[in-house]
């Protein structure tokens, strides 16, 4: 089997085109939490910290001061951006917390299917047919 064969039953299997579809979907949902987390959770505890930004905490490692992490960013200074750190954490506890319960509902799930009995397969049509014949016979 060749190497663009075995590529091609590889890509065309429904897992990697499951695959595929979670990962624009993670992407889309990604933007959704940084968002959540940056006009909502952030302001949150902005308020109850007594106003702390957290995007705006960086250390600044040039020696000159700016009154904001983007004005050292636009001077090229060199920082430790340490809220934008923070908010990545938050962002990752958000969507780590959402798959985790996915995969739980996905889980109850498969244990509901496979505790349901299987109904009996039917029979193969040439028993069903055997079957008629006996039952004809013992008739007569």
């Amino acid at each position: 089997m060749g190497i663009l064969s075995e590529f091609r039953e590889f890509a065309v299997k429904g897992n990697v085109i499951d695959m595929g579809v979670g990962i624009v979907i993670g992407a889309a949902f990604t933007s959704i939490v940084n968002s959540f987390v940056t006009d909502i959770i952030n302001p949150i505890i902005g308020l109850a910290t007594g106003g702390i930004d957290f995007s705006n905490i960086f250390i600044n490692l040039s020696g000159t001061e700016y009154p904001s992490l983007k004005a050292a960013q636009d001077a090229g200074a060199a920082t430790l951006n340490i809220g934008l750190f923070i908010n990545a954490v938050i962002s990752f506890l958000i969507v780590a917390w959402v798959l985790f319960l996915i995969i739980k509902g996905v889980n109850k799930l498969k244990r509901q299917e496979a505790a349901a009995p299987a109904a009996p397969a039917a029979p193969p049509e040439d028993v069903v047919l055997l079957r008629e014949i006996r039952d004809q016979l013992a008739r007569r």
